[in-house]
């Protein structure tokens, strides 16, 4: 079984975020190179989509598939095959956004080894001895050589953010009292405290990656799923049809990945 929710709900006369009728919606946080937990998470939504009936279905990604965990590169070439087979679509992280600069940026790709990219590129194939003798210039040369095109041609054309319904799918969050059109591409894959610390509503509920919690944390105007894969071991999936919301979860215990569900 999951572990408890921290839920902070609104009123009950608040109003109750839902999707349109005939959808199914699958909302993934942060993979960060976790293959592993990803496949089995897959696995599990496949399964839960089928037992549930018909429906239009929509997986979400948050962003965030690559970097800190071991195998980078196999979480993007799933999620693009996933993509072949059915409706997903792909957000912006802020890792994948510094992932793409990081090619003709040294400075930024200097940021970028400093949160996990090291991870990414030695998933690639490159050798782990001749990236730790290379300097800036070396290991752009080495992405280079290692990346496959279509790799970054599939993240350069994440989306910024989705609306489904009531719900706004987004990687960090938004600026609050601030039209969807009018947000930042900053704020949507790095916000933090003043998204995390308002109260008000947004104009739709937000579901959102990139601030782990250690338990996924539904509040009256988001909801947030990012539960730490690359170190907590544990992936989350928020499920969302009508107004009902349950979660899948995929969890490594010692190497044996489980799978639980529960409605929230």
């Amino acid at each position: 079984m999951l572990k408890s929710i921290r839920q902070l709900w609104a009123p009950k006369t608040a109003q109750i975020a839902t999707v349109p009728t005939g959808e199914r919606i699958y909302a993934i946080g942060d993979v960060h190179g976790r293959l592993d937990l990803f496949a089995a998470l897959q696995t599990a939504i496949e399964a839960d989509d089928a037992a549930r009936g018909p429906a239009d279905t929509t997986v979400v990604l948050l962003g965030d598939l690559i970097d800190r965990g071991p195998d980078s590169a196999g979480v993007v070439s799933a999620a693009r095959d996933w993509q072949g087979r059915r409706k997903v679509r792909m957000l912006w992280g802020n890792h994948e956004e510094k992932f793409l600069q990081s090619f003709d940026d040294a400075a930024i790709l200097r940021s970028f080894l400093l949160y996990g990219g090291d991870a990414t590129i030695l998933s690639y194939g490159v050798d782990r001895a001749t990236f730790a003798a290379a300097d800036l210039a070396g290991i752009q040369a080495l992405m280079r050589e290692a990346v496959p095109a279509e790799d970054l041609a599939f993240i350069a054309g994440f989306e910024d953010f989705a609306v489904i319904g009531d719900y706004l799918f987004v990687h960090a969050g938004v600026r609050p009292d601030t039209p969807i059109a009018d947000q930042r591409v900053e704020d949507l894959r790095w916000i933090r405290e003043e998204f995390l610390d308002h109260a008000g509503h947004h104009g739709h509920m937000v579901v959102h990656g990139h601030t782990i919690v250690p338990e996924p944390e539904l509040r009256p105007n988001r909801i947030g799923i990012d539960t730490g894969a690359y170190k907590s071991g544990r992936l989350t999936a928020l499920c969302l049809e009508g107004d009902r919301r349950w979660l899948i979860e995929t969890t490594d215990r010692d190497g044996a990945i489980t799978v639980a569900t529960r409605t929230v």
